[in-house]
């Protein structure tokens, strides 16, 4: 076989099996000890979240190596056997990820019945859904000291241009993950709070203290303590005070949930892929050993107080949880317990949805699950609210 020929044929082996692994990662988390599941979780996102894209990546490297004549070979043509396969998975992927409009729907309406309004069909990457993080926060106030502990004290307030001083929008404070000991307040679901302030409301995103610096509680002191500035100040910046939600993905969640179990100003929560209860396992059989490398001390007594799932009530806001069954960093079953702890007692609404094959993660990016879930999380938040926000200066939606 002449060199062009076998490197064709190298060129549709690696891409096969590449693909393969992708696809496989897909359907099925290939691990989900820590911290390994970190790379399988990004590994398995481009077929989860971007399948489309990747099946035509993997369509256009296996046709270039067809046309060079990998077909001639035994691996070639086991190569473009494996990319052909992986394209028909991913299609598959594609499918069951847009039935998460479905469940969406499903879970609105079994919580807040004909109080739920109906979400808005999804949009694929719109240029404003991309640029408006940097439009919104120079529209608000960047880096906002909230408490005396530096850079961990900042907090950015999100509003839109056109928003009116005076407009008493509603609030939602963002509350970043990164295993309670990285990430900042920029990083975190930036296609959420672009849509709702979009939409009228005021967004804040916040630092907090990280570990394994600073050990628990210093990470929940300071979300609590930003949501008292918030109360004290929001209204300087077009927001209403007697109604804020707050929100996080994964260590995010663990936070928002615990804060809006132990404060009485949070009227809301939504929180995504989140651990709820330190004192059981995540699925890694890590959790233990990653919770006293980061952030915690202390007896088991403690573990359980800063723990979601021991800290519901009677009185808890209104919750929408969200978890993707294909989350390989934390298993959906975290979710499923806070869920049923929830309902054994709240008198508020409680949501739950298990997205299809979702990674931890996921709506990182404005892909149109991701925008079916933003869409979601404004129906849950102005069906226990009652009423959406008036548009700033007649501006609706994220487009």
């Amino acid at each position: 076989m002449p060199a062009h020929g076998r490197r064709a044929a190298a060129t549709a082996v690696l891409g096969g099996v590449s693909a393969a692994l992708v696809a496989t990662a897909g359907f099925r988390p290939l691990t989900r000890r820590w911290p390994a599941a970190v790379g399988a979780s990004l590994l398995a996102a481009f077929a989860t979240e971007l399948p489309r894209p990747t099946a035509a990546l993997t369509g256009a490297v296996a046709l270039s190596a067809a046309r060079r004549g990998a077909w001639r070979s035994g691996p070639g043509r086991v190569g473009l056997a494996l990319a052909g396969a992986s394209v028909l998975g991913l299609v598959e992927l594609d499918r069951r990820a847009r039935a998460t409009d479905g469940v969406l729907r499903d879970a609105l309406s079994a919580a807040l019945g004909t109080r739920s309004p109906d979400p808005e069909p999804p949009a694929w990457l719109s240029p404003r859904a991309i640029t408006a993080p940097r439009r919104f926060r120079a529209a608000g106030a960047r880096d906002v000291p909230y408490g005396p502990h530096g850079r961990a004290n900042l907090l950015d307030v999100w509003r839109h241009p056109a928003l009116p001083d005076d407009a008493q929008a509603p609030v939602v404070v963002e509350i970043h993950g990164g295993a309670w000991s990285s990430g900042t307040k920029e990083g975190d679901a930036n296609p959420l709070l672009a849509f709702l302030v979009s939409r009228g409301w005021v967004g804040v995103s916040v630092n907090y203290r990280l570990g394994p610096a600073h050990r628990w509680p210093a990470q929940i002191d300071d979300v609590r303590a930003a949501l008292r500035w918030v109360h004290e100040h929001v209204g300087e910046h077009g927001g209403d005070p007697s109604f804020v939600a707050v929100s996080g993905g994964s260590a995010g969640a663990h936070l928002a949930a615990l804060a809006a179990l132990t404060d009485g100003g949070v009227h809301a929560a939504v929180t995504l892929y989140g651990i709820y209860d330190l004192t059981v396992d995540d699925g890694s059989g890590t959790l233990d050993e990653l919770l006293a490398e980061t952030m915690m001390s202390g007896t088991p007594e403690d573990w359980a107080d800063a723990s979601p799932t021991h800290r519901v009530s009677a009185d808890a806001p209104p919750f929408l949880v969200l978890h993707g069954t294909g989350d390989a960093v934390v298993v959906p079953e975290q979710s499923r317990g806070f869920v049923r702890a929830l309902r054994a007692v709240s008198r508020a609404p409680v949501a739950y949805a298990e997205l299809p094959h979702a990674q931890h993660g996921f709506d990182a990016l404005p892909t149109p699950r991701t925008m079916l879930v933003v869409r979601a999380v404004e129906a849950f938040l102005v069906g226990v609210r009652g009423h959406r926000p008036p548009p700033p200066n007649g501006v609706a939606g994220a487009r």
